[in-house]
């Protein structure tokens, strides 16, 4: 028995290229199924809240916020397990200091458009099904839209003519914005749709 358990022990052992290979498919079958069992749990909570106490943006942006962060912890799993990668970590250590302030001014837009996702979220100023009146480069400037999703960058709204808008959640959360009646229920011109008058 012993024999047997060390033959599986050599063979993939990620020493070797083999086992490197057969490790970093198993991390990614194991992403996969996580990533599965996150989105699955996290839709059954909203399943089975019949008093729709809980809001579907803030479970779906926590769902693929977890998600990035299962991967990021199973690549760094990978690279710790695997001894020539461990090696290349450790001897590019020294220059981490000046990749991390070059990757900081290049992802400067995507990690701030990241954490206004977050505060978005946080602080629930609209809601899915929300109709907003919102700036656009358009004639008007204004454009009125129903929320359907914040993404971990941008927020989607959806005009009453079927055109989809996608706004960076930078600057969306920056953005003054005027939450609107649903389509029929009040007015959608003049001030109350932020249209100059």
């Amino acid at each position: 028995m012993n024999h047997y358990l060390e033959q599986a022990v050599a063979f993939f052992d990620p020493a070797t290229v083999r086992g490197a290979v057969l490790l970093g498919l198993a991390m990614v079958l194991g992403g996969i199924v996580g990533a599965g069992l996150i989105h699955r749990g996290l839709r059954a909570v909203i399943v089975h809240d019949h008093s729709q106490r809980i809001d579907q943006i803030a479970l779906s942006f926590l769902s693929r916020l977890l998600i990035l962060g299962l991967w990021l912890v199973l690549a760094t799993v990978y690279a710790h397990l695997v001894p020539a990668l461990n090696r290349l970590g450790t001897a590019l250590l020294a220059g981490v200091g000046l990749a991390s302030v070059v990757i900081g001014f290049a992802a400067q837009t995507t990690l701030g458009n990241l954490v206004s996702g977050i505060s978005l979220v946080l602080y629930k100023p609209f809601r899915k099904g929300d109709r907003l009146a919102v700036m656009a480069p358009t004639a008007d400037q204004c454009e009125i839209g129903v929320v359907e999703d914040i993404t971990l960058g941008f927020t989607s709204l959806r005009t009453d003519d079927g055109r989809l808008i996608i706004i960076a959640n930078g600057a969306m959360a920056q953005q003054a914005m005027i939450k609107l009646p649903p389509a029929g229920q009040g007015p959608t011109t003049g001030s109350a749709a932020g249209k100059p008058s």
